[in-house]
Protein backbone atom coordinates (compact mmCIF):
# COMPACT_ATOMS: atom_id res chain seq x y z
CA UNK A 1 0.00 0.00 0.00
CA UNK A 2 1.06 3.59 -0.85
CA UNK A 3 2.47 5.59 2.37
CA UNK A 4 0.89 8.29 2.61
CA UNK A 5 3.70 9.94 3.56
CA UNK A 6 7.22 9.08 2.88
CA UNK A 7 10.77 10.75 3.55
CA UNK A 8 14.16 9.60 2.26
CA UNK A 9 17.19 10.60 4.15
CA UNK A 10 15.35 13.91 4.10
CA UNK A 11 17.95 16.96 5.55
CA UNK A 12 16.73 20.73 6.29
CA UNK A 13 19.53 23.37 7.15
CA UNK A 14 19.29 26.74 8.22
CA UNK A 15 23.07 27.93 8.16
CA UNK A 16 24.90 25.76 10.64
CA UNK A 17 21.90 24.74 12.23
CA UNK A 18 20.65 21.07 11.04
CA UNK A 19 16.92 21.18 11.69
CA UNK A 20 16.55 18.23 10.32
CA UNK A 21 19.17 15.71 9.49
CA UNK A 22 18.60 12.39 7.51
CA UNK A 23 15.40 11.91 7.90
CA UNK A 24 13.70 8.57 6.88
CA UNK A 25 9.75 8.12 7.73
CA UNK A 26 6.47 7.00 6.79
CA UNK A 27 3.03 6.84 7.34
CA UNK A 28 0.70 4.66 6.51
CA UNK A 29 -2.40 6.10 5.55
CA UNK A 30 -5.46 6.41 7.25
CA UNK A 31 -2.82 5.96 10.53
CA UNK A 32 -3.14 8.84 13.22
CA UNK A 33 0.85 9.66 13.66
CA UNK A 34 2.27 11.83 16.21
CA UNK A 35 5.83 13.58 16.14
CA UNK A 36 7.20 14.28 19.25
CA UNK A 37 9.89 16.21 21.10
CA UNK A 38 11.23 18.97 22.79
CA UNK A 39 11.20 22.06 21.55
CA UNK A 40 14.32 22.72 18.09
CA UNK A 41 14.12 18.58 17.41
CA UNK A 42 13.07 19.30 14.16
CA UNK A 43 9.31 18.00 14.19
CA UNK A 44 7.65 21.36 13.08
CA UNK A 45 10.21 21.14 10.16
CA UNK A 46 9.05 18.08 9.29
CA UNK A 47 5.80 18.95 8.99
CA UNK A 48 6.50 22.22 7.33
CA UNK A 49 8.03 19.78 4.77
CA UNK A 50 5.22 18.12 4.40
CA UNK A 51 2.66 21.15 4.28
CA UNK A 52 4.98 22.80 1.71
CA UNK A 53 6.21 25.75 3.80
CA UNK A 54 9.53 24.49 3.87
CA UNK A 55 11.66 22.63 1.38
CA UNK A 56 14.21 19.84 1.63
CA UNK A 57 17.99 20.38 1.13
CA UNK A 58 18.66 17.05 0.31
CA UNK A 59 15.95 14.05 0.07
CA UNK A 60 13.05 12.84 -1.40
CA UNK A 61 9.36 13.48 -0.10
CA UNK A 62 6.15 11.43 -1.12
CA UNK A 63 2.75 12.20 -0.30
CA UNK A 64 0.29 9.56 -1.67
CA UNK A 65 2.77 8.03 -4.25
CA UNK A 66 3.72 11.63 -5.69
CA UNK A 67 6.61 13.48 -5.14
CA UNK A 68 6.53 16.47 -3.27
CA UNK A 69 9.33 19.06 -2.93
CA UNK A 70 9.09 22.13 -5.29
CA UNK A 71 5.23 21.86 -5.34
CA UNK A 72 3.58 25.06 -3.56
CA UNK A 73 1.77 23.87 -0.56
CA UNK A 74 -1.75 24.96 -2.03
CA UNK A 75 -1.36 22.03 -4.99
CA UNK A 76 -1.14 19.65 -2.41
CA UNK A 77 -3.66 17.52 -0.63
CA UNK A 78 -3.15 18.46 2.93
CA UNK A 79 -4.08 21.08 5.44
CA UNK A 80 -3.00 22.50 8.36
CA UNK A 81 -4.43 23.67 11.79
CA UNK A 82 -1.66 26.00 13.66
CA UNK A 83 -1.65 26.15 17.57
CA UNK A 84 -3.05 29.88 16.90
CA UNK A 85 -6.05 29.15 14.97
CA UNK A 86 -5.67 31.62 12.02
CA UNK A 87 -9.40 32.40 11.93
CA UNK A 88 -10.43 35.71 9.96
CA UNK A 89 -12.17 38.23 12.44
CA UNK A 90 -14.23 39.91 10.20
CA UNK A 91 -15.53 36.47 8.75
CA UNK A 92 -18.80 34.66 10.34
CA UNK A 93 -17.66 31.14 11.59
CA UNK A 94 -19.99 29.93 8.59
CA UNK A 95 -17.42 31.93 6.19
CA UNK A 96 -13.89 31.12 7.83
CA UNK A 97 -14.91 27.26 7.64
CA UNK A 98 -15.95 27.91 3.86
CA UNK A 99 -13.03 30.22 2.78
CA UNK A 100 -11.48 27.45 1.29
CA UNK A 101 -14.03 26.03 -0.79
CA UNK A 102 -14.23 29.76 -2.13
CA UNK A 103 -10.97 29.87 -3.13
CA UNK A 104 -11.61 26.83 -4.94
CA UNK A 105 -14.65 28.27 -6.81
CA UNK A 106 -17.11 26.08 -5.22
CA UNK A 107 -20.04 27.98 -5.70
CA UNK A 108 -22.04 29.71 -2.75
CA UNK A 109 -24.94 27.39 -1.77
CA UNK A 110 -22.55 24.17 -1.86
CA UNK A 111 -19.68 25.58 0.15
CA UNK A 112 -22.15 26.84 3.03
CA UNK A 113 -23.63 23.51 3.03
CA UNK A 114 -20.63 21.51 3.28
CA UNK A 115 -19.32 24.07 5.92
CA UNK A 116 -22.36 23.46 7.84
CA UNK A 117 -21.59 19.98 7.77
CA UNK A 118 -17.95 20.56 9.06
CA UNK A 119 -19.29 22.19 11.83
CA UNK A 120 -21.54 19.97 12.87
CA UNK A 121 -18.95 17.36 12.75
CA UNK A 122 -16.95 19.42 15.41
CA UNK A 123 -20.24 19.70 17.65
CA UNK A 124 -20.50 23.42 16.69
CA UNK A 125 -23.76 23.29 14.07
CA UNK A 126 -25.83 26.74 16.10
CA UNK A 127 -21.96 28.74 16.05
CA UNK A 128 -22.07 29.66 12.19
CA UNK A 129 -23.40 33.19 12.38
CA UNK A 130 -21.28 33.94 15.42
CA UNK A 131 -17.42 36.00 14.81
CA UNK A 132 -14.23 34.44 16.13
CA UNK A 133 -14.50 36.93 18.98
CA UNK A 134 -17.37 35.30 20.43
CA UNK A 135 -15.87 31.98 20.70
CA UNK A 136 -13.91 30.29 23.29
CA UNK A 137 -10.58 29.15 22.95
CA UNK A 138 -12.34 25.70 22.71
CA UNK A 139 -14.66 26.69 19.67
CA UNK A 140 -12.09 28.60 18.16
CA UNK A 141 -9.74 25.41 17.64
CA UNK A 142 -12.92 23.26 16.38
CA UNK A 143 -13.69 26.24 13.96
CA UNK A 144 -10.13 26.07 12.54
CA UNK A 145 -10.43 21.98 12.52
CA UNK A 146 -13.80 22.14 10.57
CA UNK A 147 -11.68 24.41 7.82
CA UNK A 148 -9.47 22.28 7.93
CA UNK A 149 -11.59 18.98 7.49
CA UNK A 150 -14.14 20.76 4.87
CA UNK A 151 -11.70 20.49 2.17
CA UNK A 152 -11.52 17.09 2.53
CA UNK A 153 -7.56 16.51 2.49
CA UNK A 154 -5.78 13.10 2.02
CA UNK A 155 -3.41 14.45 5.07
CA UNK A 156 -3.94 16.85 8.24
CA UNK A 157 -1.36 18.15 9.38
CA UNK A 158 -1.93 19.61 13.16
CA UNK A 159 1.03 21.92 14.68
CA UNK A 160 0.48 21.75 18.39
CA UNK A 161 -3.18 22.52 17.71
CA UNK A 162 -3.93 22.17 21.94
CA UNK A 163 -1.30 23.63 23.14
CA UNK A 164 -3.07 26.87 24.20
CA UNK A 165 -6.14 25.25 25.97
CA UNK A 166 -6.13 24.30 29.59
CA UNK A 167 -5.59 21.02 30.75
CA UNK A 168 -9.76 19.86 30.94
CA UNK A 169 -10.58 21.13 27.76
CA UNK A 170 -6.97 19.65 26.26
CA UNK A 171 -8.16 16.27 27.10
CA UNK A 172 -11.75 16.56 26.01
CA UNK A 173 -10.51 17.55 22.57
CA UNK A 174 -7.60 14.76 22.71
CA UNK A 175 -11.18 12.35 22.58
CA UNK A 176 -12.60 14.66 20.12
CA UNK A 177 -9.70 14.67 17.94
CA UNK A 178 -8.78 10.88 17.80
CA UNK A 179 -13.06 10.00 17.17
CA UNK A 180 -12.87 12.42 14.30
CA UNK A 181 -10.21 10.47 12.97
CA UNK A 182 -11.25 7.42 12.95
CA UNK A 183 -14.63 8.53 12.36
CA UNK A 184 -13.15 10.42 8.44
CA UNK A 185 -10.64 8.20 8.46
CA UNK A 186 -8.21 11.19 7.00
CA UNK A 187 -4.58 10.55 7.65
CA UNK A 188 -3.46 12.87 10.66
CA UNK A 189 0.17 13.97 11.48
CA UNK A 190 0.29 15.46 14.78
CA UNK A 191 3.14 17.39 16.13
CA UNK A 192 3.25 18.09 19.73
CA UNK A 193 5.84 18.66 22.64
CA UNK A 194 3.82 16.77 25.41
CA UNK A 195 3.98 12.99 25.44
CA UNK A 196 0.71 12.49 27.56
CA UNK A 197 -1.36 13.55 24.27
CA UNK A 198 1.13 11.63 21.85
CA UNK A 199 0.74 8.68 23.85
CA UNK A 200 -3.03 8.67 24.32
CA UNK A 201 -4.35 9.84 20.94
CA UNK A 202 -1.92 7.94 17.71
CA UNK A 203 -1.60 5.11 16.50
CA UNK A 204 2.25 5.24 15.89
CA UNK A 205 4.71 7.52 17.68
CA UNK A 206 8.12 9.01 16.47
CA UNK A 207 10.31 10.23 19.12
CA UNK A 208 12.54 13.51 17.69
CA UNK A 209 16.10 14.88 19.00
CA UNK A 210 18.65 17.18 17.15
CA UNK A 211 17.13 17.07 14.14
CA UNK A 212 16.49 12.89 14.01
CA UNK A 213 14.49 10.35 14.84
CA UNK A 214 15.18 8.37 17.28
CA UNK A 215 12.62 5.74 17.51
CA UNK A 216 9.33 5.02 15.63
CA UNK A 217 6.79 2.84 17.59
CA UNK A 218 3.30 2.21 19.04
CA UNK A 219 3.07 4.17 21.73
CA UNK A 220 3.03 1.42 24.08
CA UNK A 221 6.29 -0.15 22.95
CA UNK A 222 7.65 3.65 22.92
CA UNK A 223 6.88 3.62 26.46
CA UNK A 224 7.52 0.06 27.72
CA UNK A 225 10.73 -0.17 25.36
CA UNK A 226 12.98 2.68 25.42
CA UNK A 227 15.41 2.55 22.84
CA UNK A 228 18.00 5.33 24.61
CA UNK A 229 18.06 7.15 27.46
CA UNK A 230 16.57 10.27 25.88
CA UNK A 231 13.24 8.41 25.31
CA UNK A 232 13.18 6.69 29.04
CA UNK A 233 13.60 10.24 30.20
CA UNK A 234 11.27 12.30 27.68
CA UNK A 235 8.68 9.96 26.78
CA UNK A 236 7.11 9.78 30.58
CA UNK A 237 8.92 9.38 33.78
CA UNK A 238 11.55 6.73 34.20
CA UNK A 239 14.67 5.79 36.16
CA UNK A 240 17.41 5.78 34.05
CA UNK A 241 20.05 3.45 35.45
CA UNK A 242 23.75 3.31 34.85
CA UNK A 243 25.53 -0.25 33.87
CA UNK A 244 26.93 -0.49 37.11
CA UNK A 245 23.34 -0.69 39.60
CA UNK A 246 21.78 -2.72 36.67
CA UNK A 247 24.28 -5.22 36.32
CA UNK A 248 23.85 -5.94 40.23
CA UNK A 249 20.02 -6.13 39.74
CA UNK A 250 19.73 -8.67 37.38
CA UNK A 251 20.50 -7.00 33.77
CA UNK A 252 23.25 -6.41 31.85
CA UNK A 253 25.58 -3.76 31.81
CA UNK A 254 23.93 -1.57 30.40
CA UNK A 255 21.85 2.04 30.68
CA UNK A 256 18.61 -0.10 31.49
CA UNK A 257 14.90 1.80 32.18
CA UNK A 258 13.02 1.27 34.67
CA UNK A 259 9.54 3.24 35.29
CA UNK A 260 8.07 4.29 38.48
CA UNK A 261 4.91 2.40 38.93
CA UNK A 262 6.60 -1.10 38.27
CA UNK A 263 8.39 -0.48 41.56
CA UNK A 264 6.86 -2.27 44.87
CA UNK A 265 7.88 -0.05 47.71
CA UNK A 266 6.62 -1.98 50.97
CA UNK A 267 8.36 -0.92 54.74
CA UNK A 268 8.78 -4.27 56.22
CA UNK A 269 11.77 -6.67 54.45
CA UNK A 270 9.94 -9.02 51.70
CA UNK A 271 10.43 -12.50 52.06
CA UNK A 272 13.55 -13.89 50.42
CA UNK A 273 15.48 -11.37 48.13
CA UNK A 274 16.04 -11.39 44.29
CA UNK A 275 17.89 -9.67 41.76
CA UNK A 276 14.98 -6.72 41.83
CA UNK A 277 15.08 -6.35 45.63
CA UNK A 278 16.85 -3.83 47.71
CA UNK A 279 16.89 -1.40 50.99
CA UNK A 280 16.16 2.59 50.18
CA UNK A 281 16.08 5.48 52.55
CA UNK A 282 13.00 7.71 51.36
CA UNK A 283 14.18 11.36 50.36
CA UNK A 284 10.63 13.42 49.52
CA UNK A 285 7.45 12.76 48.61
CA UNK A 286 4.98 14.34 45.86
CA UNK A 287 1.72 14.37 46.21
CA UNK A 288 -0.27 14.28 42.42
CA UNK A 289 -3.71 13.88 43.81
CA UNK A 290 -4.49 10.42 42.41
CA UNK A 291 -0.73 9.12 42.98
CA UNK A 292 2.20 10.00 45.39
CA UNK A 293 5.56 10.23 43.80
CA UNK A 294 8.23 8.91 46.02
CA UNK A 295 12.14 9.69 45.83
CA UNK A 296 14.20 6.92 47.61
CA UNK A 297 18.03 6.54 47.36
CA UNK A 298 19.58 2.96 46.93
CA UNK A 299 23.24 1.75 46.42
CA UNK A 300 23.61 6.22 45.74
CA UNK A 301 21.50 6.10 43.27
CA UNK A 302 17.43 7.80 43.22
CA UNK A 303 14.96 5.94 42.58
CA UNK A 304 11.58 7.84 41.71
CA UNK A 305 8.55 5.26 42.83
CA UNK A 306 4.66 5.54 42.10
CA UNK A 307 1.99 4.33 44.31
CA UNK A 308 -1.52 5.33 44.45
CA UNK A 309 -2.56 8.13 47.37
CA UNK A 310 -4.33 5.93 49.23
CA UNK A 311 -1.04 3.75 49.75
CA UNK A 312 -0.08 5.11 53.02
CA UNK A 313 1.83 7.68 54.40
CA UNK A 314 5.95 7.42 54.07
CA UNK A 315 8.17 10.49 55.27
CA UNK A 316 11.71 11.51 54.42
CA UNK A 317 14.13 9.18 56.27
CA UNK A 318 11.68 6.21 56.61
CA UNK A 319 13.69 2.83 55.85
CA UNK A 320 12.14 0.91 52.78
CA UNK A 321 12.27 -2.15 50.41
CA UNK A 322 12.16 -1.54 46.35
CA UNK A 323 10.97 -4.93 44.48
CA UNK A 324 10.22 -5.02 40.56
CA UNK A 325 10.38 -7.79 38.31
CA UNK A 326 13.22 -8.85 36.64
CA UNK A 327 11.05 -8.31 33.03
CA UNK A 328 10.43 -4.67 33.95
CA UNK A 329 14.28 -3.41 33.90
CA UNK A 330 14.73 -2.63 29.92
CA UNK A 331 18.01 -2.26 28.59
CA UNK A 332 18.49 0.37 26.09
CA UNK A 333 21.09 0.66 23.71
CA UNK A 334 24.62 2.58 24.96
CA UNK A 335 24.62 6.13 23.43
CA UNK A 336 22.33 8.72 25.34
Amino acid sequence: MTAAVLFQNVSRHFGRIRAVDGVDLEVAAGEFFAMLGPSGSGKTTCLRLIAGFEQPDTGHIEIFGETAEGIPPYRRNVNTVFQDYALFPHLSVLDNVAYGLRMRGIDKAARRREAAEALALVKLPDYGGRRPAQLSGGQRQRVALARAIVNKPRVLLLDEPLGALDLKLREQMQEELKALQQALGITFVFVTHDQGEALSMADRVAVFNEGRIVQVGAPAEIYRRPRTRFVADFVGSSNVLPPEFTERHGGGRRWSSLRPEAIVIATAAPEGSGPGSLAATVLATYYHGATTRIVAEAEMTRLNVLVPASAGLLRPGDRVWLTWQPDDLHAMEDHA
